[in-house]
């Protein structure tokens, strides 16, 4: 079920009504079959999937906590890793493996042996986990919560949570719609004990969800839905434009993927909060970042925690020299690639940001050895943001784009004229609105990361207002979120 439907809007207030109408022990129940039907909406049979990983890492978190035997422990979150990053590996990479082994073989004149899934299995099961291409479907959200489950485990391993008994509460702490299909990526400290707590009805909580809420579809469906027709114009495939026309869609494509995604966690984050439920932030007005690695503690903040938790600080952190730091930084950004796509451009979108990481730190160790201080004025700041944007949209080309297309965007990048002209499907007024919305959002959040909703007149104001020009103003065709196929 799209956030962006009316279909959803009529969920959200029946499930919402009836979960103030409910005692506790009654909400529970409420909220996970909400939240079967939210994700069955897509593909019913999916579901099966999510309950089959449920049942082991519920299982395995009650034997890991029972446990005194610390090697039967390390087994038991093996066996829970193993479990869910085997299903995420299998749906999202049987084909993205499969067709770099046979290109390899082909390249070696050796004939391709790897077949479609459909050959190896076939009859009613692959139908519902293919393509009419053949190729394997990726289940809605699957990366996001598979992440989200095996933090459980492994939080549990650890000592930090306890196991949870209740197996209701456990899926639903999987399975709770508002983040399920997107994130955030939530742990269990923070998630947990939220379904065991009785949340009065509050109306500072809920004209503070309803208000993100509202922003939320804003940003998704007034700005990221009408940027995407410029970028999906300028990037169609078999298309070519100059470089000028190019960087525009460009840079309005960086917009669009934050506006589409931040527009999701706020609209998954604001309906948490009308219930009383407290989501973590995802996004910090990340394109005011001075550095990429701020940058990175400003965007999809729920991931990059996640990476650096349970990946970088295993893998040493900076604790075995720097060698070893950067190596790890490059590994966490390359893995980060691949999670985000099957496709050799996402990994090199994952590799550049590393290599930006890596840099950033050679040139504060160099700094420091040469005892150079940068001036913290208004110019630097302006200048370093812009350097961040720009490094940031470079590598956005590559997350949108297959390797060889982005290759050409950004060769006709390279030698652009800004004598040529800006081919656009929109005109001249259009266009314009579209450069204003983009400065509304950066003035908007740099002064207001938050609407204000503390002066209920006010709150009455605002709120009636964006809804009425998302409305109005809107893109109404129900796209997708870009993150749904991750």
């Amino acid at each position: 079920m799209l956030f962006n439907s009316i279909q959803f809007i009529i969920f959200f207030i029946v499930v919402t009504l009836a979960y103030f109408s409910l005692p506790l022990r009654g909400r529970w129940i409420l909220l996970l079959v909400a939240s079967c039907y939210f994700y069955m909406v897509f593909k019913p049979v999916f579901i099966l999937i999510l309950f089959g990983t449920i049942i082991i890492d519920y299982y395995a978190g009650i034997w890991i906590e029972k446990s005194e035997n610390q090697r039967r422990k390390k087994l038991l979150l093996i066996i829970s890793l193993i479990s869910n990053i085997g299903i995420l590996a299998f749906f999202k990479y049987y084909d993205f493996g499969r067709d770099s082994v046979n290109a390899i073989l082909a390249s070696m004149d050796i004939r391709p042996f790897v077949p479609q899934l459909t050959r190896l299995i076939p009859g009613p099961v692959a139908e519902w986990m293919t393509t009419g291409a053949g190729k394997v479907i990726l289940p809605i959200g699957l990366s996001f919560h598979t992440f989200q489950a095996m933090s459980y485990t492994i939080e549990v391993y650890r000592g930090n949570q306890a196991a949870e008994k209740h197996f209701g509460i456990y899926a639903l702490y999987v399975m709770f719609y508002p983040q399920l299909v997107a994130g955030p990526i939530e742990r269990p400290q923070n998630m947990l004990f939220q379904f065991h707590t009785y949340f009065k009805y509050d109306f500072e909580q809920v004209k503070q969800g309803l208000m993100q809420m509202a922003f939320g579809f804003f940003k998704k469906m007034v700005i990221a839905d009408r940027l995407s027709m410029m970028v999906d114009y300028a990037y169609h495939p078999g298309t070519e434009h100059n470089g000028l026309t190019l960087l525009v869609a460009t840079i309005f494509y960086s917009f669009q993927i934050y506006c589409d995604f931040s527009g999701y966690s706020d609209i998954a984050i604001g309906a948490a909060r009308v219930m009383g439920f407290t989501l973590m932030d995802n996004f910090r007005s990340p394109y005011e970042a001075r550095s990429i690695p701020e940058f990175w503690g400003r965007w999809h903040i729920s991931l990059s925690t996640w990476f650096r938790d349970y990946l970088y600080i295993p893998l040493g952190g900076n604790r075995n020299g720097e060698f070893m730091k950067y190596r790890n930084q490059m590994i966490v950004f390359m893995v980060s690639g691949l999670w985000h796509g099957t496709n050799w451009s996402f990994v090199i979108w994952g590799g550049l940001h590393g290599i930006y990481q890596v840099s950033a730190s050679l040139r504060d160790k160099w700094l420091k050895k040469a005892n150079i201080t940068i001036p913290d004025n208004a110019f630097i700041k302006a200048f370093n943001i812009f350097l961040t944007f720009m490094l940031v949209t470079l590598a956005w080309v590559f997350f949108r784009n297959p390797l060889g297309r982005s290759v050409v965007i950004l060769k006709s990048i390279a030698n652009l004229s800004f004598s040529d002209p800006i081919l656009s499907p929109f005109n001249l007024t259009e266009m314009c609105f579209c450069v204003f919305l983009i400065v509304f959002l950066l003035i908007k959040e740099h002064y207001y990361e938050k609407i204000p909703t503390r002066n209920t007149v006010l709150f009455f104001v605002l709120f009636p207002v964006i809804s009425f020009l998302t409305y109005f103003l809107g893109v109404m065709t129900e796209n997708q979120f870009i993150y749904f196929q991750f």
